[in-house]
């Protein structure tokens, strides 16, 4: 059990080139996306263009995660995480560095996305994330360090992407990686064991950080409490209050079910149609009015074309003696 936040991992600087020492696939360090318990991804450069490359330092660990790529990419009908390319080793310095190649996701921060097109967009994505996590859970697995870092959005219309895997741990296990603020052991209200409402206790987390960026120390005493003071305190979060609450008290028994009493609370919240009021009634008015005017122009047009080719009909007429 690691807290990610404290970690130590593995710093390759710009520029590096890693090259693999079986497949012989060289990758160009471009920048740092994040760090875990168990490596760093960087994004990098290769002949099949962007790519994130995660090095690490146990062989074993890398393997695992690996292997958790491969069976989330055989899900029928979901994409739950980045497709995996390659794995192989980096022989630098005399030592050798276990790392595997998966897909760079062009998106959004989650947070990024939300500030910039609107609040009502944090429900609208955690119903997307439910869905996917409820897929998740039914292949046997939790996500564990979920967190805002690990979430992605991309494309039109948005959809909510996963960036990094490697907390991913077999359901009835102890979770391997976490991030203090959005695990439930660290605030005391439940343990580290894999199972389904740990991923919903830090859904809930997630939405509560939306509203508090810079995050807060957890109090000496009655946690529960005080993060439920801290919803009600917040206009963002006031709306899935009683949500929240059940999903910090480990009381849904799977996602679906979160994820349906949040479409319900979101489709309840949805504006009621304006009724046909004085206002709406004299732009309507107004659009007759304008419409009929045009028909009448129209009219005297007709009229006047008429009257101007009977003329030159008559005088043709006149010309040819009839």
């Amino acid at each position: 059990m690691t807290d990610t936040s404290k970690s130590q991992a593995v710093n390759v600087s710009y520029g590096t080139t890693i090259r693999g020492k079986w497949n012989k696939e060289s990758y160009q360090i471009e920048k740092k996306l994040g760090s875990g318990a168990l490596g760093t991804v960087y994004l990098a450069n290769s002949r099949k263009g962007h790519v994130a490359v995660k090095v690490g330092n146990d062989t074993m660990s890398i393997s695992s995660e690996v292997n958790v790529l491969k069976q989330l990419s055989q899900v029928q009908g979901s994409v739950l995480g980045p497709f995996f390319y390659e794995m192989d080793d980096w022989e630098v310095g005399g030592k050798r560095y276990p790392f595997y190649v998966m897909e760079y996701i062009h998106g959004e921060p989650l947070f990024s996305f939300i500030q910039r097109r609107g609040k009502e967009w944090l429900g609208i994505l955690m119903l997307q994330l439910l869905r996917d996590l409820s897929v998740l859970h039914r292949e046997g697995w939790v996500f564990g360090d979920l967190k805002p870092d690990n979430l992605l959005v991309e494309g039109a219309p948005p959809k909510m992407r996963w960036l990094d895997v490697g907390g991913t741990t077999v359901i009835g296990r102890s979770v391997k990686e976490f991030t203090e603020f959005f695990d439930r052991g660290y605030w005391g209200l439940g343990s580290r064991v894999a199972e389904p409402s740990y991923d919903l206790f830090a859904t809930a987390m997630v939405v509560i950080n939306a509203a508090y960026p810079k995050r807060f120390e957890r109090p000496k005493e009655n946690a529960e409490a005080y993060l439920m003071s801290k919803v009600d305190a917040s206009s963002i979060l006031k709306p899935y209050k009683s949500i929240l609450r059940k999903a910090l008290k480990g009381k849904y028994q799977n996602a679906l079910e979160m994820r349906n009493e949040l479409f319900t609370l979101l489709q309840d919240d949805k504006p009621k149609a304006a009724p046909k009021v004085k206002a709406t009634s004299r732009v309507t008015a107004r659009k007759r009015t304008v419409k009929a005017k045009n028909k009448r122009i129209r009219w005297v047009e007709t009229v006047l074309l008429f009257a101007f080719i009977l003329t030159l009909y008559t005088l043709y007429l006149v010309g040819y003696g009839f």
